[in-house]
């Protein structure tokens, strides 16, 4: 009896442990990676949430999870300091990061990698209507957001000014302010314009122009050329008619591309799933949000600032892809 009690008892405990061993072993075997994205209310943090979505659908062994963050900058010092495994920021801010530009950048984020190219943000300037802001001229004295410090955003809203002759000192009030705040804050009069680099569409923007009477400043003209010639990373773009309640007519702009980063310390087999991933399974992104259906595989390395991670070169070399 005292021997059968004795196999009961080691069957039962080889049993708890192999329980515990597998689950251990699983649970050892997920791999966590964390994506920094950017204001809740922009075109970052839905994207990042699809990706997030579509690894969690077709990857068991990778779990991505979606950080908010101060956007581009923000998000290449994250990638530096190993806070965050992949980011979205923009093309030019890539770019700077890479070579340690300043006075965004103390050294070079040499561990930053491509991933692919998403869409193009629009730099778009919002401003109430009863400001009387017609160009970017007629923001001299005005109580203008130029975004978070440290921002992308803040970056464009710079060198657009610079391109006019103008600087931040010409504007009678810089805000540094959130998206969500820049809207708060144009609803409600603290503020006259509020500088955006972020896909047309972006919530913020449409939430302000169904509240208050706004316009869209035009970037064009010498200008605009000037701009692009001092920073090739800018393209010339159109915000359409129909993107916010209130427009008449398109109006002319400049762009960078958004694009989606890892840290060169990433696994290359884990790179190239990612990336396989996303273009497996694109409808998901498309549905995410209207900047989605920008992301394409044809488009996917335009603009791409910086070196390619090498699973992504993988992947895209195996769809004759080059950069």
């Amino acid at each position: 009896m005292r021997k059968k009690v004795w196999v009961v008892f080691l069957v039962v405990a080889l049993a708890g442990f192999l329980c515990t061993f597998t689950s251990t072993t699983v649970f050892a075997a997920k791999k966590f990676v964390s994506i920094a994205s950017g204001w809740v209310v922009g075109v970052y943090y839905p994207l990042a949430g699809a990706i997030s979505n579509i690894a969690h659908k077709n990857l068991p062994d990778i779990k991505i999870t979606v950080e908010s963050s101060g956007a581009s900058v923000a998000n290449a010092k994250l990638i530096a300091s190993g806070d965050a495994d992949m980011a979205i920021l923009q093309n030019d801010i890539a770019y700077y990061a890479l070579k340690g530009t300043k006075p965004m950048f103390d050294k070079e984020v040499a561990n930053m990698r491509g991933i692919t190219a998403l869409y193009q943000e629009h730099c778009q300037i919002q401003a109430r209507r009863d400001a009387k802001i017609a160009t970017v001229k007629d923001l001299k004295g005005k109580r203008v957001c130029v975004g978070p410090l440290g921002s992308g955003t803040e970056q464009n809203a710079m060198q657009i000014l610079e391109a006019y002759g103008m600087s931040f000192n010409d504007l009678g009030k810089v805000e540094r302010l959130t998206a969500t705040e820049s809207s708060d804050y144009l609803k409600d009069g603290r503020l006259d314009a509020a500088f955006y680099s972020v896909g047309v569409g972006a919530s913020g923007l449409v939430d302000t122009a169904m509240t208050v009477d706004s316009v869209i400043v035009p970037v064009d003209g010498q200008a605009a050329e000037s701009l692009i010639k001092k920073y090739p990373f800018f393209t010339k773009a159109i915000v359409p008619k129909t993107a916010y309640k209130g427009m008449e007519a398109d109006v002319p702009t400049v762009a960078v591309m958004a694009i989606l980063v890892a840290r060169a310390e990433m696994e290359e087999a884990m790179a190239y799933q990612i990336t396989k991933v996303i273009f497996d399974n694109i409808k998901d992104i498309e549905r995410a949000h209207a900047k989605g259906k920008e992301v394409t595989l044809e488009s996917a390395l335009n603009g791409m600032s910086i070196p390619l991670h090498p699973g992504a070169e993988k992947f895209f070399k195996e769809k004759g892809i080059k950069k």
